[in-house]
């Protein structure tokens, strides 16, 4: 009798990880707002500017400092500057340090913390107490200096962000090489890397083919909220004048036109819109944060 198969019943997909990842990820409300928002300020800065009426060097003195009103959204600052447009974009410039910067961090914490974790003994020893030593200095401070230093030697605004970007992402590895180097420890006792052995595979494909891919989830985690640090740095440095500097505009010295009583009190449309530009940024970068590292997290509930 040949067997039938019962059409109502079918066989359960599978779910891969990066399924069940997503999964848990948009059940997360607040993560899912964080990304609509971070996808808002993408579109508001990338996007934007290309339908504004006004250009970024229109300067109008006789339109200076005017209220938020129908032709200016925002208002204008004192040289008759559209402000809407220039925090458009000033998150240009914002967004894409703390991003370039963050990648920095990525691929160097990454590696040291793989190649830490993969030797161990005296390579472990050295590599972790360089980390010990870049972690022991105050990174604020030691930014101002750099950029003072930048000040000093007059570097142009355009290239002034490049070396930023390095600096910003060269001090701040520490803490994904540590994170890489334990996953690391554990990875390489698993029955998988006995099997490279046997295989005969050299170190480097063990380190970047099997070892470093396994630990994505953690990395994907960093490096969400080391976005989020990256662009609060520049903006301290920016409002403090030795980051970005005019006529570049970024969020933080957009804020630090507000330097004195009158701007401040008078005419918040200057530094209010800059900041919640930067609150929302960082806030939608944590939550997203929090929920892949809910989400990636194996002992998480499906």
């Amino acid at each position: 009798m040949p067997i039938t198969e019962n059409k109502n019943t079918k066989a359960k997909a599978v779910d891969t990880p990066w399924k069940t990842a997503m999964r848990r990820f948009t059940r997360n409300k607040l993560a899912v707002i964080g990304f609509i928002m971070i996808v808002f300020m993408f579109i508001l800065c990338f996007i934007g500017p290309l339908f504004s009426p006004h250009n970024l060097f229109d300067y109008s003195l006789k339109n200076k400092n005017l209220a938020p009103n129908g032709t200016y959204w925002l208002g204008t600052d004192k040289l008759g500057r559209d402000i809407l447009l220039r925090m458009m974009l000033a998150g240009r410039i914002s967004l894409l340090v703390g991003l370039v910067a963050t990648c920095i961090t990525v691929m160097i914490g990454a590696t040291l913390g793989a190649v830490a974790g993969f030797y161990g003994k005296l390579v472990d020893n050295l590599i972790m107490r360089v980390a010990d030593i870049f972690m022991a200095l105050p990174s604020l401070p030691i930014l101002i200096i750099l950029g003072a230093v930048l000040s000093d030697l007059k570097v142009h605004p355009s290239s002034r962000i490049y070396y930023l970007m390095v600096i910003i992402g060269v001090l701040n590895w520490t803490t994904l090489a540590r994170l890489v180097r334990g996953q690391i420890l554990t990875l390489r006792e698993q029955e998988f890397m006995q099997a490279t052995e046997a295989l005969g595979l050299k170190d480097k494909r063990k380190i970047f083919k099997h070892l470093l891919p396994n630990t994505i989830p953690v990395i994907i985690v960093a490096a969400t909220l080391s976005v989020a640090g990256a662009i609060l740095s520049e903006s301290a440095l920016s409002f403090l004048g030795i980051g970005v500097v005019p006529p570049t505009p970024s969020w933080g010295n957009m804020i630090s036109a507000a330097n004195n009583l009158i701007d401040f009190r008078k005419r918040p449309w200057l530094w209010i819109p800059p900041g919640m530009c930067i609150l929302i940024t960082s806030v939608a970068i944590n939550l997203i944060g929090d929920g892949l590292r809910d989400a990636l997290d194996p002992k998480t509930k499906k």
